[in-house]
């Protein structure tokens, strides 16, 4: 059974509004087209505009967004001096859009990270951030069906803010926890409550991995594209009408706090996504419930 993510319509930082700035917003992309063999990396132009070759600009460049977050600065200029030179736009209907990021070494989660949900749900504020986990392989692209699995009739919509690394790290200070963020994009947290919530001993694990359970996407906005990501409108429509309506100045914990906190416990690496919580208006938490459906 498929639901497709088209009719999850996620929308973060009003992102497909943002002109093409070449000196402001870089919109990085993997995708993919006919006329090419396997992923290649792009420049998301705004709008709802095309796609920007890069590997066309530069054949020397990576062609996954994990080479090229590990290559650093390196990379990041020569997508910089692509964005100011004139270079044609392969339109957007001759491109399939892939996660910007895929295969990384971990997916970290937050749960309970934003004063209006825990709110929604009755429940006190963390006092420190409650961290769980998806496996890469729930990691699908923006416009990618999701697999409603047999084994679950509790299947939720979770739109969050999700952080990409850009660059190792371990023991990070807050203070220095933005030089290790390359930027930032939108995820799902597709959710199977009854695993989450009833199965497998309550741990969530489970719940939250099934594949095709993070779509992300679809492009990672560098973070100097970003005034404040800490005051980003963020939103989730579900068959067009919209269930989850908030802002990013709910979370509890910042981005900075967070790659803080998971730096302790493990080492970051380029092309690690941490998603950062969602907003209220999720389905388990409705009178009565409501999940999602074929279609």
């Amino acid at each position: 059974m498929l639901v497709s993510c088209r009719r999850l319509l996620t929308a973060l930082l009003q992102a497909q509004k943002w002109p093409f700035q070449p000196s402001r917003n870089m919109r990085l992309v993997q995708f993919q087209a006919p006329h090419l063999m396997g992923p290649h990396l792009g420049l998301e132009s705004g709008n709802g505009g095309g796609v920007i070759n890069l590997n066309a600009f530069d054949p020397t460049l990576p062609k996954t967004m994990m080479e090229f977050l590990e290559q650093g600065e390196a990379t990041l200029s020569v997508a910089r001096r692509a964005l100011a030179a004139q270079l044609p736009v392969l339109p957007r209907s001759e491109v399939t859009f892939l996660a910007p990021v895929t295969r990384p070494d971990k997916v970290v989660c937050v749960g309970m990270n934003y004063v209006d949900h825990c709110k929604e749900q009755n429940v006190p504020v963390p006092k420190e951030p409650i961290i769980f986990s998806k496996f890469a392989s729930s990691i699908v692209g923006p416009y990618d069906e999701v697999i409603l699995p047999p084994l679950s009739q509790e299947v939720d919509w979770e739109v969050e803010l999700a952080v990409i690394i850009g660059r190792k790290g371990k023991h990070i200070k807050a203070t220095d926890a933005m030089a290790h963020v390359a930027g930032f994009t939108v995820a799902h947290d597709v959710s199977a409550r009854d695993w989450q919530m009833r199965r497998n001993g309550k741990q969530w694990l489970l719940g939250k991995t099934f594949d095709t359970f993070c779509p992300l996407g679809p492009a990672l906005v560098t973070k100097d594209s970003i005034a404040d990501p800490h005051n980003l409108k963020i939103c989730c429509r579900v068959n067009g009408e919209v269930v989850q309506s908030s802002n990013t100045n709910q979370m509890v914990f910042k981005t900075e706090e967070l790659i803080a906190w998971v730096s302790q416990f493990v080492t970051l690496y380029p092309g690690d996504v941490i998603l950062t919580g969602t907003p209220p208006g999720v389905g388990v938490f409705r009178k009565p419930p409501v999940f999602l459906k074929v279609g």
